[in-house]
């Protein structure tokens, strides 16, 4: 009876031990999904937040990481060692330098989609502007750009101001931000009289901002998007799937939704 009794003892405590390690043996034999770093100008995050849950519901053992900023600064990144498996641009200039010195898998390079800029004001500004050349008047003190050194939509502002000889009229009303996000905040928020963003930026913000103008034809360089696979990656597989999702139909559509102009239509 006593023998009975130590022997149900036995068999519940290694029951019990059985039912402990259940557990961490399916774990140990879980696999985890492969991560990917995409990034991207600041300009294309609701497009790529959106690409990229697409993405990852195709393709589930793969999770993808999003870092957005100015070109100019995740060029620096990827310049200094950063692990970036993907870069995509709102300028050709950034991603060619990169090629240029070999940080960049040419054969991956594609141009996926195209951008207009926009003049806007803030929503509830009495200041009253309808074209960029009001911009010149006294009334309005501060403009909101991107900081051309780093962030192209800075530079095509710049190109724009000069093709319709201004800049000089301006150059010391021109607040310069991080990235266009943040130049499109300050308008929003009537930290400035006037803004110079992208058209798909503007229409994020309808309730905030008003869109007087768009730049005139063939007063910018054009505003395309190359996307590229980053030389020295660790995860290159899982990083062209993800260029060839971003360049594919759903991918494509993704970008029209979000007011991203198809490159046949610039």
């Amino acid at each position: 009876m006593i023998m009975n009794l130590e022997f149900k003892k036995a068999a519940f405590i290694v029951l019990l031990s059985v039912l402990v390690f259940l557990p961490a043996v399916k774990d140990v034999g879980a696999v985890e999904p492969e991560e990917i770093t995409v990034s991207a100008a600041s300009s294309l995050k609701d497009a790529f937040t959106e690409i990229s849950k697409q993405f990852e519901a195709s393709h589930p053992a793969i999770k993808v990481r999003l870092n957005f900023g100015a070109s100019g600064d995740l060029q620096s990144q990827i310049r200094g060692g950063a692990p970036v498996d993907v870069f995509a641009s709102d300028a050709a200039k950034e991603m060619d330098e990169l090629l240029a010195e070999g940080r960049i898998k040419w054969e991956t390079k594609s141009v996926f989609a195209s951008n207009g800029m926009v003049l806007i004001v803030p929503a509830s500004s009495r200041v009253v502007v309808s074209s960029f050349e009001d911009l010149t008047k006294a009334k309005v003190k501060k403009i909101a750009v991107g900081n051309p050194r780093t962030v192209p939509a800075g530079r095509y502002a710049d190109d724009v101001f000069h093709y319709l000889k201004i800049f000089d009229d301006l150059k010391n009303k021109l607040m310069p931000a991080e990235n266009v996000s943040q130049a499109l905040d300050y308008t929003a928020r009537g930290e400035v009289d006037a803004g110079v963003v992208y058209a798909t930026d503007a229409a994020t913000r309808p309730a905030d901002v008003k869109v007087v103008t768009t730049a005139p034809e063939g007063s910018h360089t054009p505003i395309d998007y190359p996307i590229a696979v980053v030389k020295g990656t660790r995860h290159e597989a899982p990083a062209r799937l993800f260029v060839d999702f971003v360049v594919s139909e759903a991918g494509l559509k993704i970008l029209a939704d979000n007011g991203f102009r198809p490159l046949r239509d610039r």
